[in-house]
């Protein structure tokens, strides 16, 4: 059972690392959650049924590790990298750090399914395909939502702008 799980492990580490990468957009949080959802699943295989992919099973395990460690520690587990060295234009880099900002504000009171949706997409940068097994959905349906939050977020990019 051992060795059939470390090819689980290395088939399927790096999909889960993306997915929670994409959620935290901290790499230490990203490593952690997905090492924990790993000792979760071995400790829980027997329980997986097989009526579903087992990329979705253990993306949702790390779904839930992720969130429930956010409820835990009461704060924001990944920080905004918005820092970009080697650039001389102070202003145009300040433009960029507000509008990155601003777009992940937006993204952090989107519903559902949108926002995890965007972020697996964008940051995560998962295609459709894999997006639509997570949620036990079809490829299609993941591009609709994608572009769905996409239009989300330049509506009130764009109310933002006028007010």
């Amino acid at each position: 059972m051992v060795k059939h799980f470390d090819e689980i492990y290395n088939q399927y580490f790096k999909d889960v690392y993306k997915y929670i990468f994409a959620l935290s957009q901290s790499k230490e949080t990203a490593e952690e959650i997905t090492q924990e959802t790993f000792f979760k699943a071995l400790k829980g295989i027997d329980s997986f049924r097989g009526d579903c992919d087992l990329r979705v099973w253990l993306c949702q395990i790390a779904k839930h590790t992720y969130f429930r460690e956010l409820k835990k520690d009461k704060h924001v587990a990944g920080e905004l990298d918005l820092e970009q060295p080697d650039r001389t234009d102070t202003e145009a880099d300040f433009i960029k750090k507000e509008s990155a900002l601003q777009i992940y504000q937006i993204l952090h009171h989107m519903e559902e399914p949108y926002k995890e949706v965007f972020s697996v997409r964008t940051f995560g940068e998962l295609p459709f395909k894999e997006i639509g097994q997570i949620f036990g959905k079809s490829e299609g349906w993941a591009r609709v939502i994608y572009y769905r939050a996409k239009v989300k977020i330049q509506e009130r990019l764009e109310e933002e702008q006028h007010e």
